[in-house]
Order: C-alpha cells, then structure tokens, then sequence
C-alpha cells in the first residue's frame, strides 16, 4: 500500500469483530490497491459482482444499512471556500448575539412570551452559509424553508442588512401590543399572514415546511414542463430539525420526491440530537436513522458530522479507532459529551481504548472541547451545500451535526433544559459574550443591546455584497402578479343560467364549470386541476383526455384503457395534478399552486 490514506479510508469500514483478521486485512488490502490502479468505476464494478454472488440463497447476506459515522465529503475532495473565514465567523456571532438578546430581553419583559435561543444557536452556521454562498434573492430567487424555531435568526440578520429596526427586535412575539403602540411586532414563526412582506411561506406547526417544500419544488417542475415559466435554475431549500422529522408529514412525501427527481430540493436537517424533553433518540442514532430513510426513499445522503478539527485525528487514526468508538456511542451519550467540558470528553471518549488516548495526546482539555462537529464549521457547511447543489437526478439531504445551545457553555449547551432556556444571568451572557469574541462591554452584555457596525465596516461591506452577489435579501415576500382575464360568466356557466328547470348535482356543475373554464384560451392554462384520486368518482374522467395528467416522465407505457373515451393519458404537459390517496399531499400541491402569485410573479 504505497498510499496511506487510502487504507485508512477502507479502515473506516473495518467492521467491528473479526474471525479472521489477516485475511480480512488482504481482503481489504487488495480492493485498496484495485482503487488506487484503477480507479473507483473499476471497484464498483467489483463490488457489485460480489455482492450479487453473496445475496444467493444459500449465502444470505445483507449489506448493512447506513455508511460510517462519518463525513460523506472527505477532507481531500472539499472545495476551496471562497469566502473570508474570518469574517464570516463574526457575522455568524453577531447574528446568535441579537438573537439571543431579543429573546431574553422579550423574557424578562414578559415572562410567559417564550421563544427560543437554542434551536438557532445550533443552526446559525448552516443558515449564514446559505444567506452568503446558496440562498439566491430576487424574482427568480431560491425558495428557503426556515426551521420554524430558528426564526429570532433570521429576524438577527434582517435587522444587521437594515431591513429590520431595533425597536421591531425588541416587540419579538409582541404583534399586538406593539401595534398598540404605533410599532411593528414580530411573529414567533415564520408567517406571511403576520408579516406579509417578510416570510414566504409558514413552517409552523411542524412538519408543515418539509411536506409543503417538497410539492413547491414539484410545482417548479410542473411550470417548467408546462411552458408557463422558466424555473430550471431555481432551489428549493428546507432547513429543518431532527426532532420535526417524527411528525408523519415530514415523511410521508419522500419518495414523491425522490420519483419525480426533484434535484432542485435540498433539505438540512439540523442533528443537534433533542427535542423539548430530551433526547430525540437517546439510545439509538438520528442521523444512522434518517439516512436509512432518505436513502431508502431514493435520495442522496450527505452525512455532516464532524468539524474541521477532527480531519487530523482521522488522518492519524489508521486503525479505524474513531469510527468503531462512534459507531458504539448512541445520542444521549452524544448529548452528555456536549454538556461537559474537556476534560470530561478526554476521560469518557478518548480514555475508552489505547488507540483513542493515543490520538488525544498532543489535545489540550481546551482544544478538547473546541472540537466542532461538523454543522458548525463553515468549511465543512459549504462543501456539503456545493456537493448538494451540483447533485443531478434526485433530492439531496444533508444531515448536520451539531449541538443544541451552541456556545451556551453551562447555562444550556447540550443540556436537558437547553429548550426551555429563554432567560441567562448576567455571567452567563458575559461568557458568550466571552466564547465568541464580541465587541460588547461587560454591562452592553448585562444589559442585552443589541449589535450592528458601523455600515463602512468590513463585515458589514462584505454581508450586503454577498446579498448582492445573490441577487437581493431573503426572506422577502412579493405580492405583485399580472392580472389574468376573467372570462364572462355566460362563457363557462351559462349551462346554469339557462338551466330551463334541469336539475343537476353540485358536483356535476362543478365539473361543468371546470370543464368549460379549462377551455378558455386566456384563463384555461392557469387553472390547475388537483385531485386526491377521485376523479371518476365525481365525474371528471373526461379531463384525462382533454387537459392530461401531468407526469415530469410523460406516460411510458401503454395504457389498458387506450382506446376508450376516457382514456387514461399522463403527459409532460399534462395539466392535471393528480395526487394519489393523500390529502396531505393535494392540499400541499394546493398551496404551491395558490401561492404562485408571490412566489412566482404568476
């Protein structure tokens, strides 16, 4: 083996317990030294021969599901990060300060308006990545899902770009008093009704945003397909948390996606591994789970787990030590590790074996505790959004690591309580302020101002030039469309007007009507028919043949009913939305299509 690092990425798949473990070091050897001369495709090839001669009968393997606990990316294949680090890192610690600041000064005005400081504290890397390199603004901008809690963030970085004022920050939660007072509020979640130039699209309760993201980036297509518009360079981004993905609608839409290869979505889920009660798998692993589940849907996996620090520990770790000791550490373990300090971490994680303490030794207890996981390294972010954004075929997630109370230290990192957390003693916010290098005194800590540059400063010179770079800000909610003509009444109703004493049900007038305005040359094309599987039911077959079924596949086979009347016929420009048994899905495919006037212009 004349490459090392090559090795050490086969010892990362080094399985646990051995019979044999000469033969397997050859085994695992030989295929190293086959990619090393030939390359990947010939591996795969391989591999694909032996893993058809194991699944015979009489041999029953299974492949085990998930991949290593381990960055997807490795460290040799990132891309170069094209922004300035350093000053990246600043704006990401002035946007968790005001937030952090909004909600504890709104706490301790009005104790019972809640809100939350955590959930943000552990997404704000992800999030500034896509606002300075990923999350296109303008008409034809990218359409972002926020994490519903992470809202205080967004709402940080508006008031930073001058769209937002101090006093709106200070009526967080507080609409209605505020426009009591002559002020705006702002809403708790994201909502357009509350805030209808701001937020595109609400995400609360949850599990509303991903079910909602995934029929808005269907609709895209449908657009696209149809010659209405041109979306083709267009994303659907999702940002959402680990624990929001147990709610049904979360789930239920995945191999929707994945069917109509939907490359234009890419979901982030935040793994910062608990919920408001505690751990949101304590005894098992979120992101192994979810990876099975995505991947098992038919979309690309990207697993984000570990920072920065860690590639030299790996590069070090030739014997696959890190992965095994990962692959034996379930997620409250995980949350403990967060909770503790340094110390803590070098006697219970890396004090497990010989090899561990071994890769720990040149490590203070203070570097210890700095290492980052991998959704809150910005180098790391950006590699897993570049891959995403360039993945072709099929929807992308990204599972990030990261820890719930991000840089709370003892009032809330990683702890059980780190939910409820709205308000910090005067210590514990001049340790974050501390932690992350903020240019505030001890007493604009204490007393919780808010922090904006000066506007000729470098970060605020470099935040409106990347907004700018993207096209304009986001979240923004437009409301303009041009006008569509409405046809005379007499054009599509006058089976009613004249109904000359014939009567008829609602739903056959209904589907008269329909049938009429479908027709109509100016109205016809931007009727968009959706239906939960019940269209012969209610009469509306005759539509099959007259404005078709949509499909991004068109129709691939023959149907068995080609020759009737009412025929069956998908089409690429098919009209039709036909949803299948899922009300969740037609009411969602409902709210794309009526929304189209603010997210689309149409």
């Amino acid at each position: 083996m004349s490459d090392p690092s090559i090795q050490q990425q086969f010892a990362l798949s080094a399985p646990p317990a051995d019979s044999d473990p000469q033969e397997s070091a050859e085994w695992r050897d030989a295929l190293a030294s086959l990619l090393q001369s030939a390359g990947p495709q010939r591996v795969r090839e391989i591999m694909d021969m032996l893993a058809a001669t194991a699944r015979a009968p009489e041999v029953g393997w299974q492949p085990a599901p998930g991949t290593p606990y381990v960055n997807t990316i490795p460290a040799a294949c990132q891309p170069a990060f094209p922004g300035d680090l350093a000053i990246e890192e600043r704006l990401a610690s002035l946007m968790r300060w005001n937030a952090l600041a909004m909600v504890v000064r709104a706490n301790q005005a009005h104790g019972e308006l809640g809100g939350h400081i955590a959930s943000y504290a552990s997404a704000a890397d992800l999030f500034e990545v896509g606002f300075n390199h990923f999350f296109r603004g303008g008409e034809a901008g990218d359409l972002v899902f926020y994490q519903p809690h992470s809202a205080p963030g967004v709402y940080a970085r508006a008031f930073l770009e001058g769209r937002l004022s101090e006093d709106e920050l200070a009526h967080y939660r507080q609409e209605i008093s505020a426009t009591q007072r002559g002020a705006r509020g702002l809403s708790s979640y994201p909502h357009p009704w509350l805030m209808p130039d701001f937020w595109q699209f609400p995400t609360g309760s949850m599990g509303l945003g991903p079910i909602s993201s995934i029929y808005q980036a269907r609709f895209m297509r449908y657009l696209q397909h149809r010659g209405l518009q041109d979306t083709g360079s267009r994303k659907v981004w999702g940002v959402f948390g680990d624990g929001e993905m147990d709610e049904p609608e979360s789930m239920s839409a995945l191999t929707l996606a994945a069917r109509e290869k939907l490359d234009n979505l890419i979901w982030v889920v935040n793994c910062n591994l608990q919920r408001l009660d505690g751990p949101v798998r304590g005894n098992g692993r979120i992101i192994d789970e979810l990876e099975a589940l995505f991947a098992g849907a038919g979309w690309r996996v990207i697993k984000l787990v570990w920072g920065s620090d860690w590639d030299g520990l790996f590069a070090r770790d030739t014997e696959g030590a890190l992965a095994r000791a990962f692959s034996r550490t379930v997620d409250g373990q995980f949350q403990t590790f967060a909770a503790k300090d340094g110390r803590y971490n070098r006697e219970h994680f890396f004090g497990q074996d010989p090899a561990l303490a071994a890769l720990a030794q040149g490590l203070t207890d203070e570097q210890i505790d700095r290492l980052k996981r991998g959704g809150h390294d910005l180098v790391k972010i950006f590699a897993a959004y570049h891959a995403a954004a360039l993945t072709r075929g099929r929807p992308t997630v990204i599972l990030a690591q990261t820890k719930k109370g991000y840089g709370m230290g003892e009032a809330g990192q990683g702890r059980m309580t780190t939910h409820q957390q709205k308000k910090l003693e005067r210590a514990d916010l001049i340790a974050f302020r501390n932690r992350f290098d903020l240019p505030l005194t001890d007493e604009q800590a204490a007393s919780l101002q808010f922090y904006r540059p000066a506007d000729d400063s470098p970060e605020m010179r470099y935040l409106r030039a990347r907004r700018e770079a993207l096209g304009g800000v986001v979240p923004a909610r437009r409301g303009a469309a041009a006008p569509v003509a409405v046809p005379p009444l007499a054009r599509y109703g006058e089976f009613a007007l004249q109904a000359e004493g014939k009567e008829m049900s609602t739903t056959m007038a209904f589907v008269r009507m329909l049938t009429n305005l479908l027709k109509d040359p100016q109205l016809g094309p931007r009727v968009v028919p959706i239906v939960a599987d019940e269209a012969r039911t209610f009469g509306m077959a005759n539509l099959f043949k007259q404005v078709g079924i949509y499909s991004s596949a068109g129709q691939c086979y023959e149907p068995e009913d080609i020759g009737s009347v009412l025929s069956y016929r998908e089409a690429t420009d098919g009209q039709i939305l036909e949803e299948g048994i899922s009300e969740a899905g037609a009411i969602s495919s409902w709210t794309a299509a009526a929304t189209s006037y603010s997210v689309h212009g149409q």
